[in-house]
C-alpha cells in the first residue's frame, strides 16, 4: 500500500502483520542482542535510530548486511532525544539532519519517510520541518514493551501479551537487559498467534 501521509499509530487494514519497532540504542549490549536475535531468527522489524549513541557505530559490520537485505530498517528518532516542541526552528532541523546524515554516511540509507518524536511529542511546526528533511510520516504506537526505562522481564512479556495483535506497530527500546533475555518468549507468542514480523517498509511501498 502507499506510504501514507500524516502519522501512523498502526497499519491498515486487515492482516496478520506486526511491526516491531525499536527505539534509541542507549545499550550497545542491547543493540548487539537485537541484531542477533534476527539474525538467528529471520525477525524483521524497524529500529529508530537516536544518532548520539555510539552503539549504532559499535555494531555497524553485522547491522549493516541486514539492512541492505532488507530484514531490518532503520529511521530517524532524532540525534540527542529532544523534546522537539521546546526546540526552535533551527534546533529541530538540526535533530534530523544530523540523524539524517550519520545513518547515510553510516549504513547507505537516510531513513524516509519514517521518523519518531521523541516522547511522542510532535506538533505542525515539528511535523513541517521533519517533512523538509523528507520525513513525511512521523510514526507513532498502538502498544508498548514498557522498556524505555528497567523493568522486569515479566513485566515486558506481560506487555507483549497485551499488545502483540494483528496490525499492530509496537515500541520497544534498545536500552536495557530484560528483553535481550526473553526473545524466546516473544517468538512464541507471535507464532502462537499467527503474526508476520514486518519492517515499514514491508508494508509501504513508495
Amino acid at each position: 500500500m502507499p506510504v501514507p501521509g500524516g502519522a501512523v499509530t498502526a497499519i491498515p487494514g486487515q492482516g496478520n502483520n506486526l511491526a516491531l519497532t525499536v527505539d534509541d540504542g542507549a545499550s550497545s549490549e542491547v543493540v548487539g542482542a537485537y541484531i542477533r536475535f534476527a539474525r538467528d531468527s529471520g525477525a524483521r522489524f524497524t529500529f529508530f535510530v537516536t544518532g548520539v549513541y555510539d552503539s549504532w557505530t559499535d555494531h555497524k559490520a553485522e547491522l549493516r548486511p541486514l539492512v541492505e537485505s532488507g530484514q531490518i530498517q532503520l529511521a530517524n528518532h532524532t540525534w540527542d532525544h529532544p523534546d522537539l516542541t521546546s526546540l526552535s526552528a533551527t534546533a529541530i532541523s538540526s535533530q534530523f539532519a544530523r540523524t539524517k546524515a550519520f545513518l547515510r554516511n553510516t549504513f547507505g540509507v537516510d531513513g524516509i519517510p519514517y521518523y519518531r518524536p521523541p516522547f511522542g511529542y510532535r506538533n505542525s511546526t515539528v511535523d513541517d520541518i521533519a517533512a523538509d528533511h523528507g520525513y513525511t510520516v512521523p510514526t507513532l504506537w498502538y502498544g508498548s514493551l514498557s522498556d524505555s526505562g528497567l523493568i522486569t522481564e515479566q513485566y515486558l512479556l506481560e506487555c507483549a501479551h497485551r499488545y502483540f495483535n494483528p496490525q499492530t506497530i509496537i515500541i520497544g527500546h534498545a536500552n536495557h537487559p530484560p528483553v535481550t533475555h526473553v526473545y524466546g518468549e516473544l517468538l512464541d507468542i507471535i507464532r502462537d498467534r499467527n503474526l508476520a514480523m514486518v519492517t515499514l517498509n514491508d508494508i509501504f511501498t513508495s
